[in-house]
C-alpha cells in the first residue's frame, strides 16, 4: 500500500504499527523518499481491511489524498515494524 498527502511527520507510521497489532496484522510501514508512506499487511482478510480503513484517514495530524493498494501473494511477515 502507498499513502499520499500529508502523512510524513504526523506519526502516521507509529499509529499505523499499533492499529496493525491491535488487529493481528504483521508487516512492516516505511517513509518514502518521495514523501509518501509505504505499507505491507499480512493477515485475515478482515482484519486487513480494518486497517487499510483507518490508512485512508490516519492519525489526527494526517491528511491522506490517496491510497494505492496493490494484492500480493503473502510472503509470511511476522509482527510489526516500523522500518
Amino acid at each position: 500500500m502507498v499513502v499520499t498527502g500529508r502523512v510524513q511527520g504526523v506519526w502516521f507510521r507509529e499509529s499505523c504499527r499499533r492499529e496493525a497489532v491491535a488487529v493481528g496484522v504483521a508487516g512492516w510501514v516505511r517513509n518514502a523518499s518521495d514523501g509518501t508512506v509505504e505499507a505491507v499487511l499480512e493477515g485475515p482478510p478482515a482484519a486487513v481491511e480494518r486497517v487499510v480503513r483507518w490508512c485512508r484517514s490516519g492519525p489526527s495530524g494526517a491528511r491522506v489524498e490517496a491510497i494505492d493498494v496493490s494484492v500480493e501473494s503473502p510472503v509470511g511477515e511476522r509482527g510489526f515494524r516500523v522500518a
